[in-house]
């Protein structure tokens, strides 16, 4: 078998699962905005979706959704017990009962997995991932209103990276931090914060092991002013040396924030 994966995307609890039930495996890295493979390959021709994950089976056979995986390689190491046994009422009841805890929300549960008594979500997590998206066009948007933040002047992707590393390492970020952060300290050790454009996108990805209140929104929020020559690149340096939340630029709104990933010990 191989799994088609991308870092801090959706396939982490197939390979997990593909690790702790001892399959035999390949793994292949993809880069979704290009749809190309590690090795060559057009991924459009092996996930017509275009999205991770994806395992290809012995026979050819692709498989697409995590729920669907998960639920392939549990059926196929019944000793393993990674689930209650196919067709049983126990794994209809658990999923049932998963999901109907999550009501009203929009969300649901398509895997689970037992963990020590002391593990905690927030406390026990020693990494976390944040992707930001610029819709940068004139157009209004339309199936993606609300899911970016939408600037029409050009912005120059090139020189928001370069702005941003000056941010990259261990700082006080208090320029950064929101008035109302319940944080001990505006110390942080930022461990990644790059920009690249993909088409009429602007994304901005950040990663550490904790970020303060609006950390993430406030740093995108300055580096779009650098991209839209407002600010001097330079200036990212000076907003955080200030020190002085007064000296922020600007906060970017919520609607292009997404939380990507939470790494865990053993991850």
């Amino acid at each position: 078998m191989k799994l088609y994966f991308s870092p801090g995307a959706c396939s982490l609890a197939p390979h997990i699962v593909l690790m702790e039930a001892g399959f035999a495996f390949d793994l292949e890295k993809v880069d979704i905005p290009n749809k190309k493979t590690a090795s060559g390959a057009d991924y459009w021709q092996i996930n017509p979706k275009g999205y991770v994950p994806a395992l290809q089976l012995d026979n050819g056979e692709v498989l697409t959704e995590v729920s669907t995986i998960l639920q392939y390689l549990a059926d196929q190491k019944p000793a393993s017990g990674l689930v209650p046994a196919a067709g049983t009422m126990a794994r209809y009841r658990l999923m049932e009962a998963l999901n109907a805890r999550m009501r009203p929300a929009r969300v649901a549960v398509t895997a689970c997995e037992v963990v020590a008594d002391d593990w905690h979500a927030r406390f026990s997590c020693i990494g976390r991932a944040y992707i930001y998206r610029i819709a940068n066009r004139r157009a209004p948007l339309t199936l993606e209103r609300n899911h970016a933040w939408q600037v029409p002047q050009p912005l120059d992707a090139d020189a928001m990276h370069r702005a941003a590393q000056a941010l990259v390492g261990s700082h006080d970020f208090t320029t950064f931090r929101s008035v109302h952060c319940q944080a001990q300290s505006p110390l942080k050790t930022l461990d990644r914060l790059e920009v690249e454009r993909v088409g009429e996108e602007v994304h901005i990805r950040a990663a550490a092991r904790s970020f303060l209140h609006h950390q993430v929104r406030s740093m995108v929020g300055c580096l779009a002013l650098v991209g839209m020559g407002r600010w001097r690149e330079q200036q990212m340096a000076e907003a955080l040396a200030a020190r002085d939340r007064a000296a922020l630029g600007l906060n970017a709104p919520s609607e292009g924030l997404y939380f990507v990933r939470a790494l865990y010990p053993g991850d």
